[in-house]
């Protein structure tokens, strides 16, 4: 990547990037990336972002020093326009989501109260009355949701989802979705025919408009960040 010295309080690092899908009209951008020892200036944080630590660690510094630490494995979540600098010492790698509509005015935030959210894989889930964006074929499965991030302009969801077995119809999916599976497997099948196996560990990304359908022959679990353009 091309960096500026202007974006660091510290020596510049080397960092990479592999995007896998982008839509600049949205500012959409999910991929994998990885840097040396850095720490970024202290300002706002350039759009909301979901992200899965695969190595290293990061400390999130808040205006008053006080550091929010994500460690290898965990998963998170940061609010657009937080007033925070990235910190870390040795390398890190990670997945992401991130979107930032060009089109939007940065808002104004001075806190980063409830702007920086780690994902627990034990949280309390709620029972789903509906199967979108889903249409089940056969019985309606058992399925629970907890929701731990939803963005200022209302449009990308982050949260936890897990079902019983489910078979679906061939239909376009919805919204943009990343998926880290936790549990179980999915089998996921595009129109022509083109089969996807994922499980527990896995990661995927599906666009929207994407004509699919899904399989899960037993339970089956997920956090998920979701960009819907036609909530906001």
């Amino acid at each position: 990547m091309q960096l500026e010295p202007e974006d660091f309080q510290s020596e510049m690092p080397v960092q990479h990037i592999h995007i896998y899908y982008e839509d600049e009209s949205l500012g959409l951008s999910v991929g994998v990336w990885d840097t040396t020892s850095m720490e970024e200036v202290f300002g706002p944080y350039p759009g909301d972002e979901f992200m899965w630590v695969l190595e290293g660690q990061v400390s999130m510094i808040d205006g008053d020093d006080n550091a929010t630490v994500i460690k290898q494995g965990q998963t998170f979540c940061v609010r657009n326009a937080i007033p925070v600098s990235w910190k870390q010492v040795g390398f890190l790698r990670k997945f992401y989501l991130t979107y930032a509509d060009p089109k939007a005015v940065t808002p104004k935030i001075t806190s980063v109260d409830g702007g920086i959210v780690l994902l627990d894989a034990a949280a309390k889930m709620t029972k789903l009355d509906t199967t979108e964006p889903l249409a089940i074929k056969g019985p309606i499965p058992l399925q629970h949701d907890h929701n731990f991030f939803t963005n200022d302009a209302r449009n990308m969801f982050v949260g936890i989802w897990d079902s019983e077995a489910l078979d679906s119809e061939m239909r376009p999916f919805p919204w943009y979705e990343f998926v880290q599976m936790l549990y179980g497997e999915v089998t996921i099948t595009e129109e022509d025919g083109t089969t996807h196996i994922f499980k527990a560990g896995d990661a995927f990304f599906t666009p929207k408009g994407t004509v699919c359908s899904w399989k899960v022959n037993e339970y089956v679990k997920k956090f998920y960040a979701i960009l819907d353009p036609s909530a906001d």
